[in-house]
């Protein structure tokens, strides 16, 4: 094993938790025969399968468990340096990890920019993913910080609320509810829905909002992206609930409008969150409380602004 590289680890490590070589090589950003070249390589250094493969999915062997468990003790190692090394640099200097919930991709950028002006020789890791993952991810402590919209069931971490998420609902300019005020819910119970896909934060709450009420939601179309789903709605397939920063940071068109509903905005919150127990760097603990304190001041200062791209620190 003195030839094994911490690279190969890393591979290993993620073809594992995904038990797939290929979501492993699109988490690395690698080629599919990449990792498995690299995992056929550690198993000979090894000198034991590491993988079984059962149909198209991947189970470890004994000894890959056991490969996968010190793994985890070497990360876990490395990350306890990196953070003695952060801590005694101050915050001049350092890395931070962030995981992101793909809707607060439109906030989190504009949080990032100041932050890195201020600090400019910290380096910034931003995975912006699905609640799924982000999860998976918080299991297994994977990173600094996690940005989330509801507290998941089961939940055993700290988690602090940041900045308001409120919900509307957006309809084409020309909707023939655009113009009427305080319009009431039972008035969407037969307008075509375009929704996120199922599992989705913003889904489970409408859905939640309707449940009580007693009306049902007509489900048209269902896309994975908001951008799909203000083009959709711009379209004339139907209305949708997002947040309302999809509008106000990314900027509308005269094609959406936001239909002034009975129990909207529906208000949630975006949350920092990191598992219980963990110790925070200097770097992370400074961007919390950031986050904390200036986080949404800092938002409505850019919001007014047109920002394209997330530039680099």
């Amino acid at each position: 094993m003195k030839h094994t590289t911490l690279h190969q680890l890393k591979v290993f490590e993620a073809a594992a938790r995904h038990s797939s070589f290929t979501r492993a090589a699109e988490e690395l950003f690698l080629t599919q025969p990449t990792v498995s070249m690299q995992v056929k390589q550690l198993a000979k250094a090894v000198g034991l399968p590491l993988f079984e493969q059962i149909g198209k999915r991947l189970y470890l062997t004994d000894a890959g468990r056991e490969l996968l468990a010190t793994c985890r003790d070497i990360f876990d190692r490395l990350a306890q340096f990196e953070m003695t090394i952060a801590d005694l640099k101050g915050v001049k200097a350092g890395q931070l990890r962030l995981a992101a919930i793909t809707t607060a991709k439109y906030v989190v950028p504009r949080l990032l920019g100041p932050f890195c002006q201020r600090y400019p020789g910290i380096d910034i890791s931003l995975q912006v993913t699905n609640h799924e993952i982000i999860l998976e991810r918080f299991s297994q402590n994977q990173d600094d910080l996690y940005i989330i919209s509801q507290p998941p069931e089961n939940f055993e971490g700290l988690m602090h609320p940041f900045l308001e998420n409120p919900l509307v609902v957006l309809a084409p300019s020309n909707h023939p509810l655009a113009q009427q005020k305080n319009i009431p819910l039972e008035s969407l119970s037969g307008e075509p829905f375009i929704m996120r896909e199922p599992g989705s934060g913003t889904r489970q709450a409408v859905q939640k909002l309707f449940e009580q009420r007693g009306i049902s939601v007509k489900v048209k179309v269902e896309l994975g992206s908001n951008e799909a789903i203000k083009q959709a709605i711009a379209g004339g397939l139907g209305i949708s609930v997002l947040s309302s920063h999809t509008v106000a940071l990314e900027g509308t068109t005269s094609h959406l409008t936001i239909l002034d509903v009975e129990g909207f905005p529906i208000e949630r919150y975006w949350y920092v969150a990191y598992p219980s127990g963990k110790q925070l760097s200097v770097v992370a603990r400074t961007f919390f409380d950031y986050l904390l304190q200036e986080g949404k001041q800092i938002l409505e200062e850019t919001a007014s602004h047109s920002i394209t791209g997330f530039g680099s620190c």
